[in-house]
């Protein structure tokens, strides 16, 4: 088969077209032909060398793919070889055959193409588990998303509107914050020219966010304490403006606030399976009925990989990057 080989690591140009043996489905997995395979910012971490693969895990990049099931180790009963799969891999999406375990497989979509399937399952995952599960947002609560034009944050806004939340975003741009509030975030704030926290206090009635989903760091660490609403849950999942910071605890400790994060590759294939349960009972849905539909910015060939990374280190997308084999 076809992949994307590593054999440094380095800038987006390292990476190289490669022949090899195709993988082959153990106990538990299934074997997918990729027809698509999602671009994540893990795997430009990998990369980077700053994210290596889990104990076990494939070496080569791609956290998710969509593709059709051509075979099925022992214990997998659900899928067969035919079945139109997306999947969260623990790597080796950026090829033309992949392993998942079975748990980690969902249903494409018929109102979806493959390609927009393959933008589900690292974003959705990521979402479910850190707004909904660790953040523990209800309906009528108050969601901040930073990064809301990205693939993560066009995912957060639909889905926390879709289920009853009022959501507000930031983004850097007019063009971003306009699509951000189309998806459904009641208000964007552009970075750029406005204070988040004045203005999401002043729509609030100066209550604040429940539940904060951050990927800056940086300084938005404090800015999202002092915006956060009693009892409020600030999750962060990356840190691209830096991860160490100084704080001041005691509003933490006066808003009785939990300041929580997580990564999801090094997770336990119980756990994801579990959020794929949930996503299928309560998102899929949603996608069925057309409320949800994730945001494509451009599609790569697999042998075009290096520019898929560097639109996505340009951070001048909006939404997801796929390459289609």
């Amino acid at each position: 088969m076809r992949y994307i080989d590593l054999p440094e690591t380095g800038d987006p140009e390292v990476m190289q077209l490669a022949q090899g043996e195709r993988p082959e489905a153990g106990a538990g997995e299934v074997l997918i032909r990729v027809v698509a395979a999602g671009v994540n910012r893990p795997d430009v971490a990998q990369r980077q060398g700053l994210y290596p693969p889990p104990p076990g895990a494939s070496p080569v990049l791609g956290l998710e793919v969509a593709g059709e099931v051509v075979a099925v180790g022992s214990g997998v009963s659900r899928w067969q070889p035919g079945d139109r799969v997306c999947a969260l891999t623990n790597g080796g999406g950026y090829a033309e055959y992949a392993v998942a375990p079975a748990g980690q497989c969902l249903p494409v979509p018929e109102s979806l193409s493959m390609t927009e399937a393959a933008a589900l399952p690292e974003t959705f995952f990521t979402v479910w588990s850190n707004v909904f599960d660790r953040g523990g947002l209800q309906a009528g609560e108050v969601l901040l998303v930073h990064g809301g034009s990205s693939g993560i944050g066009t995912t957060a806004i639909q889905l926390a509107s879709n289920l009853g939340a009022r959501v507000f975003a930031t983004a850097g741009s007019a063009e971003k914050c306009n699509v951000c509030e189309k998806l459904g975030a009641e208000r964007c704030i552009n970075y750029r020219e406005e204070d988040f926290v004045e203005v999401v206090r002043e729509l609030t009635d100066d209550y604040g966010a429940d539940v904060i989903l951050d990927m800056v760091g940086g300084d938005y660490v404090n800015r999202n304490i002092r915006l956060a609403a009693p009892d409020g849950r600030i999750v962060n999942i990356a840190f691209l403006q830096g991860a160490e910071v100084k704080l001041n605890l005691w509003p933490v400790a006066a808003k009785r606030l939990v300041l929580t994060g997580s990564t999801l590759r090094p997770r336990s294939a119980e756990t994801k399976a579990a959020i794929a349960r949930a996503l299928e009972k309560t998102v899929w849905p949603l996608i069925h009925a057309g409320k949800v539909r994730p945001v494509v910015e451009a599609t790569f060939a697999l042998e075009d990989a290096a520019r898929a990374h560097n639109l996505m280190e340009s951070s001048k997308h909006i939404g997801k990057i796929v390459l289609e084999l």
